[in-house]
């Protein structure tokens, strides 16, 4: 499995997108669509910037029950992204579904992976607001484990994680982490946070990276910095 630094398009219009994918000439990072900007323009985005020739990570999250979720999914597999995900508190049905509707009739499909508990969530809100009593690691390692009986590809998680989730589900269970950020630049609202050569070592396979290249004074010499000390 080849390392890889995904971009994250944080962006609310087409025309911003791809203002910033323009200044990348002769090179077509991997790119990360979200909610803001999925909803903002639809489907259409995610055919133009594949017609551009970028790998796409649709990060859409889904959570529904296994039905919707299977439908859902065979709708995205025709987009032909690269990468999708759920919330692996679905259930493993829920996220079987999800690769039954994924999966093409020739037997290819993206890569899924699951989200187990979001950045924002600590063991504090998580006990009081959704009273989960168990450890918080516990409780994301329990879900990865689950992604990966369902046939998940991998999950998202902390770089933190990363060598833990590999210890617990194999060295090919992939593990895709945000939260990363220069040792010399600013950590933004991010509270653990690691650097790509950090995130390198500990065995993280691709890293997601949103404002340290999409707000830099210059956003691809920031690219070309991740790449190298990420990839090498």
């Amino acid at each position: 499995m080849g390392k890889d630094v995904i971009v994250a398009c944080d962006f609310d219009s087409a025309e911003k997108t791809f203002a910033f994918l323009d200044l990348f000439t002769g090179k077509k990072p991997f790119v990360k669509i979200g909610m803001e900007l999925y909803y903002a323009e639809g489907p259409d985005i995610v055919r133009e910037i594949k017609k551009r020739g970028h790998k796409i990570f649709l990060d859409l999250k889904l959570h529904d029950i296994p039905n919707t979720v299977k439908k859902s999914m065979a709708v995205l597999s025709r987009l032909d992204v690269d990468m999708c995900n759920l919330h692996a508190a679905g259930t493993i049905p829920m996220m079987q579904a999800a690769i039954e509707g994924l999966t093409r009739e020739d037997g290819s499909r993206p890569m899924l992976i699951a989200v187990t508990q979001l950045t924002s969530t600590d063991q504090e809100t998580m006990q009081r607001d959704l009273l989960i009593s168990e450890p918080i690691d516990e409780v994301v390692m329990h879900y990865a484990a689950n992604a990966k009986t369902a046939g998940l590809d991998g999950v998202v998680c902390s770089p933190l994680e990363a060598a833990k989730v590999h210890e617990r589900c194999g060295a090919d269970f992939m593990t895709v982490t945000p939260g990363v950020r220069f040792a010399d630049g600013d950590k933004g609202d991010q509270k653990r946070v690691m650097t790509p050569e950090e995130a390198k070592k500990i065995g993280s396979d691709y890293i997601v990276v949103g404002r340290p290249i999409t707000a830099a004074q210059d956003p691809v010499a920031a690219y070309e910095r991740c790449i190298r000390e990420f990839v090498g």
